[in-house]
């Protein structure tokens, strides 16, 4: 494969796009998942750390779950209870838990393959999932 001239941002452009101009709503998608996971690490896919291979999405994606606090805008996650977590009746943190399944859904929004993403329908029905869990869960919401 060769990159053609096509316009698009830097980091947020899916792969088959800025390799072969093919346009494609699961192309939205990936642009969705890096958006998504620049929102809730506020760093740019274009962020001078991002070098020699590294990418927003291979930070991440090797950051988690066990590094969700490490990877996460510190300002997203200040105030609320003792030391800004919510804890569930059963003792897990369900800000934690809300985080990672946001991250996790980046992750699966910016898999390398089109055929490997969801469609935005099924992003839909996974934001509602976590919203209705995470508020099930926190007074926050």
């Amino acid at each position: 494969m060769t990159p053609t001239n096509t316009p698009g941002t830097i980091g947020y452009v899916a792969p088959e796009y800025g390799l072969m101009g093919k346009l494609s709503a699961r192309g939205d998608v990936y642009s969705y998942g890096i958006l998504l996971l620049e929102t809730l690490t506020r760093k740019k896919p274009t962020d001078a750390m991002f070098t020699g291979g590294l990418s927003l999405r291979r930070w991440v994606d090797e950051s988690c779950p066990e590094g969700v606090r490490g990877v996460v805008d510190e300002f997203l996650v200040m105030g609320g209870g003792e030391n800004g977590d919510y804890h569930d009746g059963n003792g897990k943190d369900a800000e934690n838990q809300c985080l990672l399944s946001l991250l996790e859904l980046g992750l699966l929004c910016s898999k390398e393959s089109p055929k490997e993403r969801m469609t935005m329908r099924q992003v839909v029905v996974r934001l509602t999932k976590i919203r209705m869990d995470f508020s099930l869960h926190s007074p926050r919401v």
